[in-house]
């Protein structure tokens, strides 16, 4: 049964054609299953803290069907996009649908392409990383998948990862810098790795400059095939691009800001980090959000072991546990006031339990 539920992924951008063609307050279904429906049913059900017995996760881990589900959704992605360019570049719409359809469209693309591209790119197949590149291209955020894995997995809980959030520190300054220093970083990182390899800033190895291109490309050949088709230059399809993947961008950066809200590792004598355990990121195990999500707020285990996939991540009673699912913590971070009056005092017991002294 469990396995039936990661299609539930499906439903978003099953209800973003629907709505869409029902057209009026139908065109917002999307927004009221991840905002409404979806907290509402983590709330109504039990949470899933059950995890994968010992003696079965070799196993578990090599199913060919949670890799399935992942590659799927690759192509479902692929095909809801370009429908959706093809629909804002052939269809009148009001101001308020195009609003209705572009942040339904990120909520596809970033809520759940994102998080299938988290997943791929901590893979080693090199068919995995190809595809996490392909849904990371179309929200313009290719760089993620080395700053992901080479900057923030090293650096998560100090202060030199600009992927982890401070205290006290709101989610739009947050955005901010995350944003633009990861984007700096994995620049730095590539660059790095290129001089490693006695290769220059120039190579065709050099994947941050791919990463520019590769975006550009897609969505201008798919605006000069629809301006083509129509007779004219449909600038709405560029723009609707580009705002779709900054809306989902700014999505993962959500995400970002609620997982490591004020989490901070230990200093070693000797200048080095305390390795990174399950009490270095918040958890949440609402199972509903867990399905859509493909188990991402089982987020402590998987910085505690990146290299295990979805299907296996455990549960720990001992990490940090957020009071919600995703979608309203989402909601809550968007209030500052609101998430620190929930957030700060969780905080403050955590760093008590730690024994950290860290400044208020």
């Amino acid at each position: 049964m469990k396995k039936i539920g990661f299609f539930s992924a499906l439903i978003l951008p099953a209800l973003l054609v629907i709505g869409f063609y029902l057209g009026g307050p139908f065109q917002w279904m999307i927004h009221i299953f991840v905002f409404l429906l979806v907290p509402l049913m983590d709330y109504l059900l039990q949470k899933d803290t059950a995890n994968v017995a010992a003696g079965e996760v070799s196993g578990v881990t090599k199913e060919q069907f949670y890799k399935l589900i992942t590659f799927v959704w690759v192509y479902v992605q692929l095909g809801i996009l370009i429908w959706g360019l093809y629909v804002v570049g052939t269809e009148p719409m009001s101001i308020l649908s195009w609003i209705a359809f572009a942040t339904g469209m990120s909520l596809v693309t970033g809520g759940i392409g994102i998080t299938v591209a988290h997943e791929l790119g901590h893979r080693t197949e090199k068919i995995e990383q190809t595809y996490s590149k392909i849904l990371l291209m179309t929200v313009c955020y290719m760089h993620f998948f080395i700053e992901h894995n080479r900057g923030h997995h090293v650096r998560v809980a100090t202060p030199e990862d600009p992927a982890t959030s401070r205290k006290g520190e709101s989610f739009y300054g947050f955005w901010w810098r995350s944003v633009t220093q990861g984007y700096l970083s994995a620049w730095h990182l590539e660059v790095e790795r290129l001089k490693k390899k006695g290769q220059g800033f120039w190579s065709l190895s050099n994947q941050m400059i791919w990463f520019q291109i590769l975006p550009i490309v897609f969505v201008l050949f798919f605006f000069g095939l629809f301006s083509f088709m129509q007779g004219r230059w449909v600038w709405e399809v560029p723009t609707f691009f580009f705002v779709q993947s900054f809306l989902a961008f700014s999505l993962l950066e959500l995400v970002n800001y609620l997982e490591h809200y004020g989490m901070e590792r230990a200093k070693l004598p000797s200048g080095q980090y305390e390795k990174v355990t399950p009490i270095h990121s918040w958890n949440a195990s609402q199972l509903v959000s867990n399905f859509l999500l493909f188990q991402l707020q089982r987020h402590s285990d998987h910085h505690a072991a990146a290299h295990k996939r979805y299907q296996v991540l455990n549960h720990y009673d001992s990490s940090p546990q957020l009071p919600a699912g995703y979608s309203a913590m989402i909601i809550l971070a968007c209030i500052p006031p609101l998430w620190f009056a929930v957030m700060d005092p969780r905080l403050t017991e955590w760093q008590k339990e730690r024994n950290l002294d860290l400044v208020q």
